[in-house]
């Protein structure tokens, strides 16, 4: 019988994609592996490879479609003997999604659905901030008859508040692809004023991104740590390798801020961590997020298990990563996941700033320039490239004096570089 070819669910914070292009046509030969369509997810365009071989009987979805959800039908595959009149008529690119159902796509794992309401998330699990749990059992608000406002369907302070004893939950909203503001529309008063303006629609990443750093700073207690870490001796290490590497490779500040970060969670894995209801998760290996600005938005590929390489492995590996996540052809496991995150905005001459915590990890690194700066050694005033850092933490896993010890760690490391290769 036809076999449907879903959306499918390409990362765990996908809920809808744009189906940017067909590799295949209507009535091709399809065999298992072959990549059939390109769809764009919430961080990156993506290839879609057939698990199942056949010829590709109908398109569902034609290309540059936006907004499917994940599971709607988006082609009908035919198996061997079978003809376009074994096709019954499908559902419009508009249609609700249909029950998962056996798919000839290849797709990664979703883990959870941010779509689906708090309470359905995990069974009998409520999904509730903190504060919101307290102040619930404060006034004996049973959070099953609550309907959060919330990043994804949360409970949030005032969802609680709002609530009465014994209430039955209030109608779900429609749900939104972006954060409800609290502020004036700014379209209606643009208009109402009469200023002219030019309308930049939001792609899937601004979306995913907006919504997870509004999360963020909603749901994660920001703790903030700044150090000044001297560079002298780094600069004058990295001027010397890359002139013994003679063109081969050329390390850059960043690789030696990847790599001492990798080196100080090793030597102090207190601040490799990420905080859950019921534990705090304590990882084994320093999987390095960084941040990276792509002409659609901001996202962060992994150098995982980076303290176990080189500077020059970590050079390369992120130089390909750069130019993939630009062009918008990483893979899910390559930005997925990792245990801490560097924001470095210093190549803009930004002296120093606050970055938002990436849940689930519990710090993020935000890197200034490096700027010469007049220091006093031993009594003397001395002029020292510095560059400041300052550190945000997830309060409830990485606490100030974690925070403070690990910043001892990383400013040992970066200042002297010698010590990375040990």
């Amino acid at each position: 019988m036809p076999v449907n070819i879903l959306m499918p669910a390409l990362s765990p914070t996908m809920t809808e994609g744009t189906l940017a292009k067909w590799l295949k046509k209507e009535g091709d030969e399809v065999k298992a592996g072959d990549v059939i369509a390109e769809i764009e997810t919430d961080k990156a365009t993506m290839e879609v490879e057939a698990v199942d071989e056949g010829k590709l009987g109908k398109i569902l979805i034609n290309a540059g479609t936006s907004n499917v959800a994940v599971n709607t039908p988006i082609a009908v595959l035919l198996e061997d003997g079978e003809d376009a009149s074994a096709i019954k008529t499908g559902p419009a690119a508009n249609a609700n999604p249909a029950p998962a159902a056996p798919s000839a796509v290849s797709a990664a794992p979703q883990v959870s659905s941010p779509a689906a309401p708090a309470h359905q998330a995990a069974g009998d699990r409520v999904f509730a901030t903190p504060l919101a749990r307290r102040i619930a059992a404060d006034k004996n608000v049973d959070l099953k008859s609550v309907q959060g406002s919330g990043p994804h369907g949360r409970i949030v302070k005032a969802d609680v508040e709002s609530a009465k004893v014994g209430t039955a939950a209030p109608a779900p909203k429609a749900a939104s692809s972006a954060p409800a503001s609290s502020g004036p529309n700014a379209k209606q008063l643009a208009d109402m004023l009469g200023m002219e303006y030019m309308e930049i629609p939001n792609n899937n990443i601004k979306k995913v991104t907006a919504r997870r750093l509004l999360e963020s700073k909603v749901t994660v207690p920001h703790f903030y740590l700044t150090v000044d870490c001297v560079l002298d001796n780094l600069l004058k290490a990295r001027a010397e390798i890359n002139a013994v590497a003679d063109g081969a490779y050329k390390l850059s500040v960043n690789d030696f801020i990847i790599k001492a970060n990798a080196m100080a969670l090793k030597a102090y894995p207190p601040a490799n961590t990420s905080w859950t209801d019921e534990a705090v998760l304590q990882y084994k290996h320093a999987d390095i997020s960084v941040a990276v600005a792509t002409p659609n938005g901001l996202i962060t590929p992994i150098i995982k298990k980076a303290e176990t390489k080189t500077l020059r492995e970590i050079s390369d590996e992120m130089k390909d990563l750069a130019k993939r996540a630009k062009d918008g052809k990483l893979k899910p496991e390559e930005f997925q996941g990792g245990t801490f995150s560097i924001s470095n905005l210093g190549m803009f001459g930004v002296k120093d700033f606050q970055a938002i915590v990436n849940p689930p990890q519990s710090c993020i690194m935000a890197v200034g320039a490096g700027e010469e700066r007049a220091v006093v050694e031993k009594g003397q005033v001395v002029v020292r490239t510095v560059m400041s850092v300052t550190l945000s933490t997830d309060h409830r896993s990485v606490d100030g004096a974690v925070g403070a010890e690990y910043l001892q760690h990383f400013k040992r490391f970066i200042e002297n570089p010698v010590l990375m290769l040990a």
